[in-house]
């Protein structure tokens, strides 16, 4: 498995329903948390090791309603 962060920042007005879309529709989400700052919430998903982390933000992410950009985080290991 591994473990990526997504920044996403949503459209004026969306981050609710935005939030509330990847909790429920998207299966590899474990946390989703609302933020202040240039983002609006901070994403944590498990992905499979064979999972492309670029092909799953820009076409599973970046497509969502409400989302207008995002920042990946990649990270190597959990202490």
């Amino acid at each position: 498995m591994q473990t990526i962060f997504v920044m996403i920042k949503c459209e004026l007005g969306q981050t609710y329903k935005t939030a509330a879309m990847i909790a429920d529709q998207v299966d590899e989400a474990a946390e989703v948390h609302s933020t202040s700052g240039g983002y609006d919430l901070l994403a944590k998903f498990n992905l499979d090791k064979e999972q492309d982390i670029g092909r799953f933000v820009t076409e599973r992410i970046q497509t969502l309603p409400g989302v207008k950009d995002t920042y990946t985080i990649s990270t190597f290991k959990a202490f």
